[in-house]
């Protein structure tokens, strides 16, 4: 992000040239740390999950787990039937090749999709690496497989194209001699997060500069055994994006929708409410994994519509909206993902207005209906309806109309006619049909200047 960019969004600066404030190393001084604006304007983003897992591209990104954690029947044969006799998960890692990611054509589909931001998952619960780290020996992407700084490329591209750059990082790691023996202690010792999780933290803060650190692996064990109020400390008091960047709640076993910055609380998590903090939905295309599995079908994926639905009810409730996509191990996004996110990205070039950089308004939805959504900005209230109402005529009962009332379509030119209803909200006639330009769209949205 160019420096201007950064400035400009810095949330911790010190106001009025005082003294900077500091944070402590525990939750009620880190959890008072205001949220760097730029991320709540930002509202989408697509999360990407690449990594060894895409080799076997089968089951889910869990592969690992399944097949040696759990020893299923099913992936026993799966890697049977596809794999030389005695093949490892180590084995996979030299397929792993990249040899068609092109990071520049990552960024340009990500930035049609409307993405303001995007997380790439620089290390999985596998525990490999998508850059060169200095503590994963022989199991990183610069060693094997792509031999090449796959975090690093990818954030240099979307940085050319002013989105901001997340990186998700798991804290545990399956199979780690060091982990399974600090699990081993109860995790009374600590030679993994000493010399293995923490190290990569600081080395991906210092070497990426990130925008957002989006944690997970934390719910084996607590803040005492991984560190995380300290890193997060110095993350903020001390480090090179200490004014602008964002993380999550995932940094022990009982942090999730309590301690960090913005909540996720779980995964595809729906609170149904407006909540007083800010949270995210991480979600996914495939709705079965969120790595690229070979077999998927598609009455597995969402299709356009519901991506718009959950969109929308997500920023209606105060959330962000982070949609997943898994690239093949050759770092190919699959034409049916693009073909997802480019729809997205259609529908945000007409009704991103309601969208970025809006907030929630004194009503999220109809209760009439769960087919419209309410966002404000400003004096101005967008209400998003999902069906085309029946005879054209949109009836909205929450918003109180000033004689002063104007009401537009998001892509439309022209003001629409509008009346009073017979006893509370207003009465909106719509075109006889959607617009020739508008008619593929899952979802439209009026513009509402003057209600109270």
């Amino acid at each position: 992000m160019a420096a201007a960019g950064i400035t400009s969004r810095g949330a911790g600066l010190a106001r009025h040239g005082g003294p900077r404030r500091r944070y402590r190393a525990d939750w009620a001084s880190l959890d008072a740390r205001p949220l760097p604006a730029w991320f709540d304007r930002a509202k989408v983003g697509v999360f990407v999950h690449w990594g060894v897992f895409a080799v076997p591209a089968w089951g889910s990104e869990w592969f690992w787990w399944h097949w040696r954690g759990e020893q299923r029947a099913d992936y026993e044969r799966f890697v049977r039937s596809r794999f030389p006799p005695a093949t490892t998960y180590a084995d996979f890692a030299p397929r792993f090749s990249a040899h068609d990611f092109q990071p520049r054509e990552w960024a340009r589909l990500f930035q049609r999709a409307g993405a303001r931001y995007v997380v790439l998952t620089a290390k999985h619960h596998e525990g490999f690496t998508n850059w060169g780290s200095p503590v994963s020996w022989s199991w990183n992407a610069v060693d094997t497989g792509p031999h090449r700084d796959l975090v690093g490329e990818l954030g240099q591209a979307l940085r050319e194209s002013n989105i901001s750059y997340g990186l998700y990082h798991s804290l545990l790691e399956w199979f780690n001699p060091l982990y399974l023996a600090d699990k081993e202690s109860g995790f009374k010792t600590q030679s993994f997060v000493l010399q293995k999780t923490m190290p990569e933290l600081y080395d991906l803060v210092l070497r990426y500069k990130p925008d957002l650190i989006w944690s997970d692996g934390d719910w084996e064990a607590p803040e005492s055994y991984w560190n995380s109020t300290s890193f997060l400390a110095w993350l903020y008091n001390d480090s090179p994006v200490k004014d602008t960047v964002v993380v999550n709640d995932r940094w022990c076993n009982n942090c999730s929708c309590h301690h960090g910055g913005y909540y996720n609380c779980a995964d595809k998590y729906k609170p149904g409410a407006l909540l007083t903090h800010k949270w995210e939905m991480c979600s996914s295309i495939d709705k079965l994994s969120w790595g690229y599995r070979s077999n998927m079908h598609i009455s597995e994926l969402m299709d356009e519509a519901s991506i718009i639905e959950e969109l929308v009810q997500t920023v209606s409730f105060g959330g962000n909206y982070l949609l997943n996509v898994g690239p093949t191990k050759e770092g190919v996004i699959v034409p049916i993902f693009q073909e997802r996110l480019l729809a997205l990205g259609r529908w945000l070039d007409t009704n991103g207005e309601a969208i970025y950089e809006s907030k929630p308004w004194r009503v999220q939805m109809e209760n009439s209906t769960d087919s419209v959504w309410y966002t404000s900005k400003g004096p101005a209230v967008y209400a998003i309806f999902l069906t085309w109402p029946r005879d054209s005529l949109l009836k909205l009962l929450s918003p109180v109309a000033s004689p002063s009332l104007q009401v537009t379509m998001l892509g439309l030119a022209g003001a629409l006619e509008w009346q009073k209803g017979p006893d509370k909200g207003v009465l909106i006639t719509l075109p006889c049909a959607p617009p020739s330009a508008l008619s593929a769209q899952p979802g439209w949205t009026v513009k509402l200047e003057g209600v109270e």
